[in-house]
């Protein structure tokens, strides 16, 4: 009888933070993204002003998902068995998600290819809808992972894992409510950027609205972190994290409040960061799974790829991970000026 390792090795270890990170990433970057994908059709009131919220996240939006497709990449190599199990397990709601990133990706292509002011409010209804679906999905997803997704190994199988849940059991109040909360601070942090990046009536308007969802932000994500903490929690650590990520919250509100737009993003990006650890913390060492019916568990070890494939991964990882960082580093500085409808002339209002 084979007998399993039970210890993770370095490169599992490495392989489970880079994805995190990647994760991470992306919740951060994406986050502003759907945040003001959600807003454009509720700030903007006139062309001009819709044209100055798409045009702040025009030239980023693509690239941000690419820590998307790299995180999703990296599972699949990495760790096959966690990638297999949650593909096969969790197929509608990814599909929801597929369907909200094409609807919104071709929103931000398309919305211009007329100048139809009937064709461009559909595009940009488009924008908020997309991004409201994949940021609700996405908060359900982690809080599910958070709680523990059941897993039983497949019949007639001794390695193959299957999600032993409905969908509809993917749907309890908890994961609702992580659902909501990341759907909110996702319009905090968007709001944040948004008065970040623009200037006059655009400005004005992302920061009343940030001041407004912010208090809802807070009292969301406390009880949120709060029962978290006590049903699901890891001890002092998680308090810890929680209670950083709150402060965050608090900071985020009152420095939007002051004007201060720059500090504010960074409060909201840096409530993100500690969240998501808090949440990859805890997804360890069982990567979101409840293994109580498997009769061999689906986790770190079970999960991982061959040391080979991890050594050849993390060779490709060492050289490629600095260039993509470097562009999108240069892609942030070259855009990072701040935009009005003074920047947007009358004929691409009018015919773009």
């Amino acid at each position: 009888m084979m007998l399993l390792a039970t210890e993770p090795t370095t490169l599992q270890v490495v392989w489970y933070l880079l994805i995190a990170v990647l994760w991470i990433g992306y919740l951060i970057l994406e986050g502003f993204d759907y945040g003001v994908g959600m807003l454009i059709p509720f700030l903007g009131k006139t062309e001009k002003e819709r044209r100055v919220i798409v045009n702040t996240v025009g030239p980023l939006w693509d690239g941000n998902e690419v820590w998307l497709l790299t995180a999703g990449g990296a599972t699949f190599a990495a760790f096959p068995g966690w990638y297999a199990t949650l593909f096969s397990g969790l197929y509608l709601p990814l599909f929801l998600i597929l369907v909200g990133l094409i609807i919104r990706g071709v929103s931000f292509e398309y919305r211009a290819k007329n100048p139809d002011a009937r064709w461009r409010t559909t595009f940009d209804w488009m924008a908020a809808v997309g991004s409201f679906i994949v940021s609700l999905v996405f908060g359900v997803g982690f809080a599910n992972f958070i709680i523990g997704m059941p897993v039983a190994l497949a019949e007639g199988s001794n390695h193959l894992h299957v999600f032993t849940g409905g969908f509809w059991s993917l749907f309890s109040p908890f994961a609702l409510l992580g659902g909501v909360v990341l759907v909110v601070l996702f319009l905090f942090h968007g709001a944040n950027f948004l008065a970040l990046k623009t200037k006059g009536v655009v400005h004005d308007r992302a920061e009343a609205f940030a001041t407004k969802v912010g208090l809802v932000a807070i009292v969301g994500g406390a009880i949120y972190l709060v029962w978290a903490n006590i049903a699901y929690g890891f001890g002092v650590l998680g308090w810890v994290l929680a209670l950083l990520a709150a402060v965050g919250l608090i900071g985020s509100w009152l420095s939007i409040r002051a004007g201060r737009d720059g500090r504010a993003f960074v409060a909201t990006t840096v409530t993100i960061l500690l969240v998501a650890v808090w949440i990859f913390a805890r997804m360890w060492p069982n990567l979101g799974f409840d293994n109580s019916a498997a009769a061999v568990p689906l986790d770190r070890v079970t999960a991982a790829s061959t040391e080979l494939t991890l050594t050849i991964m993390t060779g490709a990882a060492i050289v490629f991970v600095p260039i993509v960082l470097a562009y999108q580093a240069w892609t942030i500085w070259i855009f990072r000026k701040r935009i009005s409808t003074k920047n947007i002339p009358d004929d691409v209002a009018v015919a773009a």
